[in-house]
């Protein structure tokens, strides 16, 4: 039986990453290095780290993993894309020229088994979910709003849109770093580039991880989202989501596994489906 990937959070395009050319190179590789098993992949969000279709226009760069997904296409592989926070506004561009089926929205799928009835998995970038609060509410409804994407489209000219989302784009991967502190007391700041620095302002590190570690079963908001979703729909076998930068395998229930998938940016990792068996990995060149 043919396999089934999963990965996400590649950011490819990003201002606070120096080496966007060798990872979309890279993930150029693990594509062509499943082409041969897969019967699909999922793409579960965030693989521009800013994404936005004009009526005519649409952002420069990705040429390569574009490309990659149309190969894909061609051979009759199916290609998910899952939109995440940083490339929602995803239209019809990816369908039409490079052949993905896209989805703006979590949704549940069956993962094939050889023998006996599928598994039902619950899947999606993850942005939002298990989040309580307006603040999260109001900027959901703006980012989808149509008003808001008419105006951004039809208002601002794209060089500017583009500028304006690259930037916010940058400073979202840094916003929650500010400043740190060495082991010896000396402050340590985190630069516009997501480089840390020392107080003399020398280079200790470049792309700097900034998100926040695994906040345990209580106050992990994916883990709170597909514990409420369990209970409305027990019969649901996996979880697999995006968004968060963080690798995680947990059983919530009897039978019952969330997964978050990492990232595209240092660690490389994946999930892929066999026919029995859900694993997490990490790809290498």
């Amino acid at each position: 039986m043919k396999k089934i990937y999963f990965l996400s959070d590649a950011h490819l395009g990003s201002r606070a990453l120096a080496d966007n050319a060798e990872r979309e190179v890279l993930l150029c590789h693990f594509l062509d290095s499943v082409r041969q098993d897969a019967q699909a992949v999922y793409l579960l969000g965030d693989m521009f780290d800013f994404w936005f279709e004009y009526h005519n226009l649409v952002p420069k760069g990705g040429v390569r993993f574009l490309g990659k997904l149309t190969e894909l296409t061609d051979m009759g592989i199916e290609v998910h894309y899952f939109t995440g926070n940083h490339d929602m506004w995803a239209f019809d561009y990816l369908q039409q020229e490079c052949g993905v089926v896209l989805h703006t929205c979590p949704t549940e799928i069956a993962l094939p088994r050889p023998a006996g009835d599928a598994i039902p998995a619950f899947i999606g970038h993850g942005d939002g979910l298990g989040h309580e609060g307006r603040t999260v509410a109001l900027l959901q409804g703006i980012f989808h709003s149509r008003l808001c994407r008419w105006l951004f489209r039809n208002i601002l000219p794209a060089d500017i849109g583009m500028e304006l989302g690259l930037r916010w784009a940058k400073s979202s991967r840094t916003k929650h770093s500010g400043r740190k502190t060495a082991e010896n007391g000396a402050p340590l700041t985190i630069d516009t580039h997501g480089r840390l620095l020392n107080e003399h302002g020398d280079l200790l590190t470049a792309n700097i991880d900034t998100e926040l570690p695994f906040q345990g079963e209580d106050r992990e908001p994916l883990v709170v989202f597909a514990k409420k979703h369990l209970c409305c729909f027990p019969h649901t076998r996996f979880f697999i989501f995006g968004h968060r930068h963080i690798e995680l395998d947990l059983m919530l229930a009897s039978g019952t596994r969330l997964l978050i998938l990492g990232e595209w940016i240092k660690k490389f990792t994946f999930a892929v489906w066999d026919g029995e068996q859900l694993l997490l990995d990490s790809f290498e060149d």
